[in-house]
């Protein structure tokens, strides 16, 4: 396995784009439309927030069917807690990404990221639109990474290649996030694509793994946002033996989907606001891996630790009674 530029556009088939639509008063980049070139099986995951911003709620409804196509998602505004209208507006930039692109607007799944509880500027957003569609390239993944962005500093990709069952194979991603950062995911919006051909089970499975030991373990500030997603688009034309099972195949899928989303999560983590340190916790010993994830996370997120390392004092008490508190059987 070898990383490769490209991001996303990394992977045969993709075309995206990420254009300045207004949206942000700043007048940078906010929005992005992604397309594959063929009906694309899909995954995703998304915020276990009890209160879901209306693009979630829209894509939870779209990925159902297990396929899509495109992806538009704007940075800027949320469209979290804006009632019914925010449903009307998260469905109509599906309807005006599928009209623009020629496909079913089911097949277009939704992301915003931004402040919560304004409307959506629909005017902007639907010139936006038109303006990305036609901007669409084989080599847009960098400007859409950064179109994603909010308080990030830096565009966070990565892209691997490998070979699986004798064919190269790719997969690549993109991610923001820098504040609101938490287990269970963050104010972060992920977008991943491969060739890899793969039965949708298998491939949200494999999501839900890799995610879990990646953007799940991550921890900045300790909120939850409205808004978390993870996508993964897999359009097959890598034409490996479909994967049915979980066999070698599904393995080596799995570790480098997991290679991706740990290099994200780690950018997520390098990039949180206020940020002066990255610390990377290993345990071992613990009795299961619920334990090792209920430690760890009592660790990373103690306020007394993170006061003891920005003052870079080696206080490991801290540590342990951090770990006491985490309730493990020891």
């Amino acid at each position: 396995m070898k990383e490769i530029d490209g991001g996303i556009t990394a992977v045969p088939g993709i075309k995206t784009a990420g254009i300045a639509s207004g949206i942000k008063a700043t007048g940078t980049k906010d929005l992005i439309v992604i397309f594959c070139d063929e009906l694309a099986t899909s995954a995703g995951t998304f915020t276990t927030n009890k209160v879901k911003s209306a693009p979630v709620l829209v894509s939870m409804e779209h990925i159902k069917c297990g396929k899509a196509q495109a992806v538009v998602a704007n940075s800027g505004n949320a469209n979290a807690s804006t009632g019914e209208q925010g449903i009307k507006d998260a469905k109509k930039m599906a309807e005006l990404t599928a009209k623009e692109l020629g496909i079913s607007s089911e097949h277009v799944l939704v992301a915003s990221t931004g402040k919560i509880g304004r409307f959506m500027p629909m005017d902007k957003v639907e010139s936006g639109i038109k303006l990305a569609v036609s901007k669409l390239s084989y080599t847009g993944g960098h400007e859409a990474a950064q179109a994603i962005m909010t308080t990030d500093t830096f565009p966070k990709e990565c892209a691997v290649e490998f070979e699986l069952q004798g064919k190269k194979t790719h997969i690549g991603g993109m991610v923001k996030g820098a504040g609101m950062i938490n287990p269970t995911m963050a104010t972060m919006l992920c977008f991943i694509t491969t060739d890899v051909a793969i039965e949708q089970n298998l491939l949200q499975t494999a999501l839900k793994a890799a995610v879990d030991k990646s953007f799940n373990m991550v921890s900045v500030d300790g909120d939850m946002s409205t808004n978390d997603t993870v996508i993964i688009l897999a359009n097959g034309r890598a034409c490996n033996e479909k994967i049915t099972k979980q066999n070698n195949g599904y393995n080596e899928f799995l570790k480098g989907l997991s290679h991706v989303t740990t290099s994200l999560a780690k950018m997520i983590a390098k990039d949180g606001e206020g940020a002066t340190k990255f610390i990377e916790l290993q345990l071992k010993g613990a009795k299961s891996e619920d334990d090792a994830r209920k430690a760890t996370h009592a660790i990373a997120q103690s306020p007394l630790l993170k006061c003891a390392l920005f003052g870079e004092d080696p206080n490991w008490g801290r540590i342990m009674s951090s770990l006491g508190s985490s309730r493990i059987d020891m």
